[in-house]
């Protein structure tokens, strides 16, 4: 500081100002402690930056676990796999590939997974809102970063499941292969 004092007076300015910028920077400086003291709210129930991690390791999985429709409807008539539907109960009941086990993904807990899926090693597909077209109603289109695959994939992950895989494109609902099931199962679409 003796230093700094030498050299700003060396520069012509009085060392008063000096002091300013001193009590300034130190009083910025206790200002973004505080503030990040305050936006520390600890909840041992919430791991933001464990989430982080492991969106980035299950990134690295899912993207060798997205199959075709063909690949999609073979591996769900093999023995053991399950066709798994995280929507809300509404759009569920609407209309969903016929035989899928359904768990709205607010209403995901171990015990509840536990209950739908019991085998941890179990395949799992998955599929959401955003793999079809032309049926709004059923299947309504989210923001492409909020799809519903992604946060299944990765909470699925998250509870042990490692053996999911994801639908991966977007079909039109009316030309599909798969098989639909629900009250708009019947009804004509668009």
């Amino acid at each position: 500081m003796i230093g700094l004092s030498r050299a700003y007076k060396s520069s012509g300015r009085p060392a008063h100002r000096l002091r300013k910028v001193a009590v300034i920077a130190a009083l910025c400086v206790s200002c973004i402690t505080i503030r990040a003291e305050e936006n520390a709210i600890p909840n041992r129930l919430i791991d933001y930056d464990r989430f982080l991690e492991s969106a980035q390791e299950v990134g690295k999985v899912r993207k060798q676990r997205r199959v075709t429709e063909a690949q999609f409807i073979q591996m769900s008539q093999e023995p053991g796999t399950i066709v798994f539907d995280a929507r809300s109960d509404e759009k569920y009941r609407l209309l969903h590939i016929k035989g899928a086990t359904h768990l709205s993904l607010p209403d995901v807990t171990a015990a509840e997974l536990a209950k739908v899926i019991p085998e941890k090693t179990a395949r799992i597909l998955i599929y959401c809102n955003n793999n079809f077209d032309n049926e709004p109603a059923a299947f309504p289109a989210k923001a492409l970063d909020a799809s519903l695959n992604i946060f299944t994939f990765n909470t699925l992950y998250s509870y042990g499941y490692k053996n999911i895989y994801e639908l991966g494109p977007v079909i039109d609902a009316n030309h599909t292969k798969l098989q639909f099931e629900g009250t708009r199962a019947t009804a004509p679409r668009r």
